[in-house]
Formats: structure tokens, sequence, C-alpha cells
């Protein structure tokens, strides 16, 4: 089913997307690197509510060993959808959307990382045709933005999935 606009985010978009999916510290840390070139913030909408969402990442990864084997690969970063509208082809439709985009901008490959406490997210990413890399797992910082505006950082130990596009 998937929604039924998925475009890329502006400004004026974050009264809704943080009202639907919180995060407004996230939200307007994302449209300011995207302001600089160093990503896209892809928004899923459905009847003007904001229902999903994923980042693109195109600044160098800041996991030394991303940069080693994947130097300038984009990654997919922070892909979600609201719970009372999972399981109806959102993510997928997300994935599809930023994997187009980068295709469309010249990129050859994709990469993101998955928490190893979740198998969801893996079996969506295999069937899309992510396998995962030969390099082992990767630590990396889940960053938290709390509703007070604050930030928690919490290690977590990842799988990495690469795709090729095209």
């Amino acid at each position: 089913m998937g929604p039924r606009d998925i475009r890329q985010a502006v400004h004026t978009d974050l009264p809704a997307m943080v009202g639907s999916l919180g995060q407004e510290g996230y939200f307007t840390d994302r449209l300011d690197r995207q302001d600089s070139g160093h990503g896209v913030l892809l928004v899923a909408w459905e009847s003007g509510v904001a229902v999903g969402d994923v980042y693109v990442w195109l600044a160098p990864a800041e996991e030394p060993e991303l940069r080693t084997h994947l130097p300038g690969v984009a990654l997919l970063t922070h892909l979600e959808v609201v719970p009372w509208m999972r399981n109806r082809g959102i993510g997928t439709a997300l994935l599809w959307a930023a994997e187009e985009r980068l295709l469309a901008d010249g990129h050859d490959q994709v990469a993101l990382g998955v928490g190893l406490d979740n198998p969801d997210a893996l079996r969506l990413y295999q069937r899309r045709g992510y396998a995962e890399w030969p390099h082992g797992e990767v630590a990396t910082t889940d960053v938290v933005y709390h509703p007070n505006g604050g930030l928690e950082l919490r290690p977590e130990l990842c799988r990495i999935l690469v795709r090729k596009l095209g």
C-alpha cells in the first residue's frame, strides 16, 4: 500500500514532522545538515501527516571502518515509521525513494547499519537486496533526542549491510 507522498523535507515541514514523529532536535539537525549539502531528509506523508522518514547521509561516515571500506558511499540512517502505520509498506517505500534518489544522483552503492537487536529491520533490508559486508560488526552510537531537548548517546553494535544500485 505505502504512503501517497514521499518527498524531501523543508523547514516549513518541521511542525508537522514533530507533531507525529517527535524528535524536534533530530529533525532540526537533519534539516540543517541538508542545507549544508551533507544529506537528504525524505519524509513519507499520508493525508498531510508525516508517517515516516529516512535520512540519506552524504557526508563522510563517522565510523572509521565505514570510511576505510566504503569511502564515499552514502548511508541510510534513521529509517522509521510511526507505530500506527507500520506493516503497510511505508518503510519499503522510503527505502525505494532513497535508493532511487541516490541512483539518480550517480551513486552506485548504498549502505546502512542495523542493530543486532532488530531482526525485523534486518529482514526488511534483506528482502530489498541488502547483504552483510564481510568486515564484521561495527560499534556505532545511537543518538536519542529527548522531548525536553536533551541528547543521550547510547553505544550500539551494528551489522553493516550494503546494496548495489541500478
